[in-house]
Formats: structure tokens, sequence, C-alpha cells
């Protein structure tokens, strides 16, 4: 079943049609991607999505139902929004951010903070402030948070950005051990194509149009990634079913 499904969803920013004819459907245990170069409107999707910007036209679905109809809190049990931006220089210790993410309930979830931070391997950092730690450990912090939330479905928006490859290779191990033993569904924003191959399925998006959307093996090519970038890119496929690519 779908979790989310947008159905023919518009957006403008200031009178200028931006998101035209939007279309996606997230189902449940899924890990998607959505890829598109810098200004193409990765954010407004996600936001759109999550709830947080309503469109002109069309419908958000959230389990069948119109998403606009749900208030925060019962929205915030069912979906976790992590933006880009974070605030990362708060003054605050990890487990008090991490135990942020229950805001959404009067009576706690079944599981603890202390869990949701063992999940993202920093348990032994539940004491130290959040200015100590690394930037992937931090952003593994605020992916802690959402976990408390308890929701089936993680919306990322670009969260390898500024992260080394070591982290970014940790975080999409953590996130894929997320769906698999789990069953968190996750739809996450990314510009860089270099680990287009972790994901089930793969949205496309240039200037606010859909113009992909399928497994990788099935839609990456040189021409779809060439228009996409604006640059000559040549893929290679490696014997274990990776990608690598020339430029």
């Amino acid at each position: 079943m779908d979790i989310i499904l947008t159905e023919n969803v518009s957006f403008s920013y200031n009178h200028q049609t931006f998101i035209k004819g939007l279309r996606i459907n997230i189902r449940e245990g899924e890990f998607v991607g959505l890829i598109g170069p810098n200004g193409s409107g990765k954010s407004t999707v996600l936001k759109l999505a999550a709830g947080i910007l309503r469109p002109d036209s069309g419908r958000v679905l959230l389990w069948g139902r119109d998403i606009s109809t749900y208030n925060g809190k019962d929205r915030a049990k069912l979906i976790s929004y992590l933006p880009q931006m974070l605030n990362m220089k708060v003054p605050f210790k990890v487990s008090e951010i991490v135990r942020m993410g229950l805001y959404p309930y009067d009576i706690p979830p079944g599981q603890t903070p202390e869990e949701a931070l063992h999940m993202v391997g920093l348990s032994e950092k539940k004491d130290a402030y959040i200015t100590e730690l690394s930037g992937g450990e931090r952003r593994r912090v605020y992916l802690a948070m959402t976990l408390l939330q308890g929701a089936g479905l993680l919306l990322l928006d670009e969260p390898l950005a500024n992260l080394d490859i070591r982290y970014q290779v940790d975080l999409l191990g953590l996130l894929r051990d997320l769906r698999d033993n789990k069953g968190i569904s996750i739809f996450m924003a990314l510009h860089d194509i270099i680990q287009i191959e972790k994901f089930d399925r793969l949205y496309i998006i240039k200037e606010g149009n859909i113009i992909a959307e399928g497994s990788p093996e099935d839609i990456i090519c040189d021409s779809l990634l060439s228009d996409l970038y604006g640059v000559n890119i040549r893929v290679i496929r490696d014997k274990d079913g990776g990608f690598l690519f020339r430029i």
C-alpha cells in the first residue's frame, strides 16, 4: 500500500509555477531516492510530501487520506521529516535533542531514547554536547530524534550533504538496516549520484518536473545524467551491478 501518494500536485513560488503535475508514491518498506541538481525542486517535493507546504492544486495522500486533514501531532506520528539545514550549534546534550522526538506523544511510545541512540551507534555519546561531535555524528543524533517519533516513513533532505565518504557509507548502511529490520520506509533527496545503486527506486527531478522514475538499473544511463547535470557523463556498470561514472 502507498504511504504517500501525490496526485497531480502543483506548487508555485512568487506566483510562478515551479512544481507541475507531481505524482510520486512511496510504498511500505521502500528505500527511494530523489535525485536532481541544486535548485531542481527536491526540498520542495519533500516539504509537500511532509505536509509542510500545501499544493496549489492536486492532493497529497497519507495512508489514503488527504494530509491536510491530519493535525500536526498525528501527522508527526506517521512521518518524520529531517531538513537539510540543521542548527548544529544548539547548546544541548545529545540525549536532550533525541528526546525532542517525543513531542507528538502524551504517552511515550515503546521505544526509548536510549534505544534510538543505540540504533544509530551513539550510546556512548548520550551525555556529550552536540557541538562536541563530528558532522556525521551530529546527523546521526538528529536521525535518532526522528526515529524516536516512531513514524513508518522518514523524509530526509540531503542527509549526506557535507559528509565525507566514510560517513556517507555508514549513514546509508544504517538507513538500509532500518528498512530491512524495522520496516521503515525512506524517501531521501540527494544530488550526488555516487550512491544511487543503494536505492530500490529513484525519482529524477529537473526544474520542478519528474523526468524519470524506476529502479537504478532500469533508468540510469549516459543520456539521462548528461541531460540532468548539463555535462557529458558516461555510465559504466561494474561486475557487481554497481555504477561508475566518468565525466
